[in-house]
């Protein structure tokens, strides 16, 4: 199942279907992505749906597009969570396994799946083991994509918005045609605060230590894959495909 699938049962809940069936492979490949913000997670993710066609399906996705759809269009689980993001609250593990939890047939689609933002917690890895049981579904692995902090903080740093329209550049890897004005819409670049050196150094160590017990727990299942997440995107790409057929 490539990315240009609408996904619609994923992003708007079990009332709804998917505009194309599963896609026919020779293996439905289950698999976690975990990952530090600028590791380059959301584009591997992009490649890998396209390579194994299974379905992408990312939780930050389900709570955006939580937002465009309306209160009765809503499942209880998505109402809840978008409660708890107006309140400026972090979404408790109870919703948002209740949002997994009511997904399950895109968890048994027959193309497979890329889990991306859940797990976050070793309780919501546990639950989802759970859910996977009730199904008889394994798992295949858990990519953990890596990088050293200082790389991390030169890909986000780096990282200049549009104040307009939002469009993301970077001066190095895609800069813009003038320097500070954005080529779509000419408004003016700007380096947001959390991407700020310092600010990203406090993030990276807050990642650390809330995904430490969560590696752990699947590296003690003998699921996690560790993917170095230097070079090129099609070069990362290759090396977790090469990690998982086992070479």
């Amino acid at each position: 199942m490539s990315t240009v699938r609408d996904r619609a049962a994923w992003l708007k809940g079990p009332a709804f279907q998917c505009a194309e069936p599963p896609p026919a492979v020779n293996r439905a490949w289950r698999l976690i992505l975990l990952g530090a913000p600028g590791v380059g997670k959301g584009t591997q993710a992009e490649l890998l749906s396209s390579r194994l066609q299974a379905c992408h399906l990312s939780t930050g996705d389900v709570f955006r597009a939580a937002k465009n759809l309306t209160e009765c269009e809503r499942s209880p689980a998505m109402n809840a969570a978008l409660d708890f993001m107006r309140r400026g609250e972090l979404v408790p593990d109870t919703t948002v396994l209740e949002m997994v939890r009511e997904r399950v047939g895109c968890l048994t689609c027959g193309g497979g799946f890329l889990l991306d933002g859940f797990p976050r917690t070793v309780a919501q890895a546990e639950a989802l083991q759970q859910i996977l049981a009730e199904q008889e579904i394994k798992l295949d692995g858990v990519l953990s994509y890596e990088l050293p902090i200082a790389e991390i903080v030169e890909r986000l740093s780096g990282r200049r918005t549009c104040t307009k329209c939002k469009a993301v550049f970077h001066v190095t890897a895609r800069p813009p045609r003038r320097e500070g004005v954005c080529d779509g819409c000419g408004g003016a670049l700007i380096q947001r605060e959390d991407v700020r050196p310092e600010s990203i150094r406090v993030r990276m160590a807050e990642y650390a230590k809330s995904t430490a017990p969560l590696t752990e727990y699947y590296r003690r299942q003998k699921l996690l894959v560790r993917i170095p997440a230097t070079g090129t995107p099609e070069e990362i790409r290759d090396r977790a495909l090469a990690a998982l057929q086992g070479g």
